[in-house]
């Protein structure tokens, strides 16, 4: 069997020119489009659409590897493309157990075209179990969406939108409706995104105004809350094991910067480079032990998803708290580089100070800390009785 190499998805000089335009869209709070072009253009899109359909057919647990090494590149145009591609890998769990409904997905990324992914509400803790969204329908099996939606990642560049809400009005309501719909005046795109960190993403407020989704585009009509449905349980996969390969990404990216740094910077009173200074030693070995971590963790329960094993119950548990584990140790991680870094990190225009900003931003994204531990807990004492 031939190793996988990410380097034929994503060559050196690919990536040295988007690590190069990362720093101009963060400065000017632009969304990526020259970045996304070429990897349009290289077939990134497609790398988790079968052959069959003009994509590369990677494995979840080789995707992961290729969001890490983007991450490195420029995190915001990881975290945008990591949208799309929640949305293909969705398509391949589907179709790996045999169930076909995302095939249009398929077919349309592997043409360039761009899914995004818009089921975040403000308040909403419920997540993929419950939305504010309302889902009317139409009486001819298709349904029109009216809500708001948060953090719309690649909001200047999709072409379909991911969508869910709430029927309550049908006769065996309630029932949560996921669709998608295309670009219409039904669909408004705020120009808000104006942040700390991840400002590449552009992920701005969607407002969905009556935005329709025809009947061959609801992909399902389920009960509220947690149950074992496999578009729920392909959405919850990827979308955690995708974001953790991202702040995985990053966090060895500020690693790399911090050994540069260490062995280069000399101090006045040694006469030598940091890197034989015992303190920064352990710093950057304390790093070292934390990120090394996360890697095979990563692929261990990627390869889990892609090789059908049943986890049971225990699967929310272990994907949340990967997803946890690695935004918490990318946080530690980049709060340690600036300190090997010294001052000139603590300038904008250093790249462990973007690095410091970006990772902020996974404290965000479900599975929040509340959200990991309460469902460890669950998993391994049980619901809270009495």
């Amino acid at each position: 069997m031939t190793s996988f190499d990410p380097a034929r998805y994503l060559p050196d000089d690919l990536l040295a020119r988007i690590r190069e335009r990362a720093a101009v869209h963060d400065r000017e709070n632009t969304f990526p489009h020259d970045d996304l072009d070429e990897l349009r253009a290289a077939g990134y899109l497609g790398i988790l659409v079968p052959q069959a359909a003009g994509g590369a057919g990677v494995s979840l647990a080789e995707a992961s590897l290729l969001q890490q090494r983007l991450a490195g590149a420029a995190p915001a145009t990881a975290l945008a493309v990591n949208m799309h591609l929640v949305w293909t890998g969705v398509a391949k769990v589907l179709r790996d157990r045999g169930i076909d409904d995302l095939a249009f997905v398929d077919e349309g990324a592997g043409v360039g075209e761009v899914f995004a992914f818009g089921i975040s509400e403000a308040g909403n803790d419920l997540v993929l179990f419950g939305s504010d969204t309302v889902a009317e329908p139409d009486g001819r099996g298709g349904y029109s969406f009216t809500g708001t939606k948060i953090f719309t990642s690649l909001s200047p560049v999709w072409h379909h939108l991911g969508v869910h809400g709430l029927d309550s009005t049908s006769p065996d309501g309630p029932k949560m409706v996921f669709a998608f719909v295309d670009r219409s005046d039904a669909v408004v795109t705020r120009d808000d995104w104006d942040t700390l960190g991840m400002r590449g993403t552009q992920s701005r407020t969607t407002e969905l105004r009556g935005a329709h989704a025809a009947a061959d585009r609801v992909i399902r009509r389920i009960d509220p809350g947690p149950q074992p449905d496999p578009l729920v349980f392909g959405i919850f996969a990827v979308f955690e094991i995708l974001l953790a390969s991202v702040y995985t990404g990053i966090a060895r990216r500020a690693l790399d910067l911090a050994v540069d740094a260490a062995t280069s910077r000399r101090s006045k009173k040694t006469g030598t480079t940091y890197a034989n200074d015992p303190d920064i030693r352990w710093r950057v070995a304390d790093m070292a032990l934390a990120y090394e971590a996360l890697p095979p963790q990563l692929a261990a329960l990627a390869r889990d998803v892609d090789d059908l094993v049943d986890h049971g119950g225990r699967w929310f548990s272990l994907l949340s708290g990967v997803k946890y584990r690695a935004v918490a140790m990318a946080k530690e991680v980049v709060d340690d580089a600036i300190l090997v870094g010294g001052g000139a990190a603590y300038f904008t225009q250093n790249e462990l100070s973007r690095l410091y900003r970006d990772v902020l931003a996974g404290m965000f994204h479900p599975s929040d800390a509340e959200s990991a531990h309460s469902t460890a807990a669950a998993a391994w004492l049980g619901p809270v009785t009495g």
